[in-house]
């Protein structure tokens, strides 16, 4: 059994490739919740519907997010009544966050929805939120007003992640516990994989609910992947919000925050001459193609990947 801690776009990427090569009946994924928010009086989960989307073949191939073909009348229509709608959200995708909160408001957890959905877009693996217990993301990035804490969402996409940030903290995860399942997969994992995801807004909720870090770093075959490529982030404002936290914006920064948990970590081709700099750190560096621009390439990096800890 392989076990994945994955965020949202670059993890679904990995993770499509990574069910080329797997038995879908073999892989967990264990999903970020850290930038679930209500949105119009609905539970959404960014990440978990990424991944599901992704995994479905649904999703939208040139933003990685959302379905493909997605209308948005409704909140055109929203607009009539001054609803910010700065927050996208397709019409069928509102189903999605339709059925997750009526399913919520009745009494079911997290991760039974979650479970349900995946289900219905024909999911074979397992798909998991890190926690049934409420993480929020919270960033404190600077503004002309001052220093003003903002939702995830609201800094990365109302904000257009413009602002430098000044700090970064999980709201409720010291008193979170890890959803039904989480533990005992980690436990029994063949293989933990750490997919290339923001390290910062993606993973670290995940490894913030208690007993999930300890578990990974107990393990011993962990690999994890680098989602900076030559110091640039493929997609997203990973680079700068490392820089702006004082953390080193390439792989070897990457891999520094994961040193306690890898005993592997997978770098680009272009990134090649900074290998000893990473094995430095007590990491085996694995130098591969990390640039997934089509399911082959991402296919050939889940083998790299898994024979790193094989």
């Amino acid at each position: 059994m392989i076990v994945a801690l994955a965020g949202g776009v670059g993890s679904a990427r990995f993770l499509s490739g990574l069910l080329q090569v797997v038995d879908p009946a073999d892989v967990v994924i264990v999903g970020n919740t850290g930038d679930d928010d209500w949105f119009h009086g609905l539970r959404v989960c960014p990440d978990l519907d990424s991944v599901t989307y992704a995994l479905a073949g649904a999703n939208n191939p040139d933003t990685g997010w959302g379905l493909a073909g997605e209308t948005f009348a409704t909140l055109g229509a929203l607009e009539r009544y001054g609803v910010p709608t700065w927050f996208n959200i397709g019409d069928r995708d509102f189903a999605t966050h339709l059925y997750r909160t009526e399913r919520l408001r009745a009494g079911a957890s997290l991760s039974e929805v979650t479970a349900d959905i995946a289900s219905a877009w024909g999911l074979r693996c397992r798909l998991i939120p890190m926690s049934d217990d409420a993480v929020a993301t919270r960033i404190t990035a600077a503004t002309p007003d001052g220093n003003v804490e903002f939702a995830l969402e609201e800094w990365f996409v109302r904000e257009r992640a413009q602002l430098p940030v000044v700090s970064v903290r999980f709201d409720g995860a010291d008193r979170a516990r890890p959803a039904p399942g989480v533990l005992e997969a980690l436990r029994s994992a063949d293989a933990i994989v750490i997919c290339p995801a923001n390290p910062i807004l993606s993973i670290a909720p995940i490894l913030a609910v208690p007993g999930i870090r300890d578990t990974v770093a107990a393990h011993g075959r962990v690999v994890g992947i680098s989602n900076l490529i030559a110091g640039a982030a493929v997609r997203g404002p990973a680079d700068r919000l490392l820089a702006d936290l004082g953390i080193e914006a390439s792989c070897v920064g990457v891999a520094r925050g994961y040193r306690d948990l890898c005993a592997a970590f997978v770098i680009d081709d272009q990134d090649a001459a900074r290998a000893s700099e990473v094995e430095a750190l007590g990491v085996r560096a694995v130098v591969t193609d990390t640039l997934m621009k089509d399911p082959e390439v991402a296919a050939s990096l889940a083998r790299e990947t898994l024979a790193a800890v094989a």
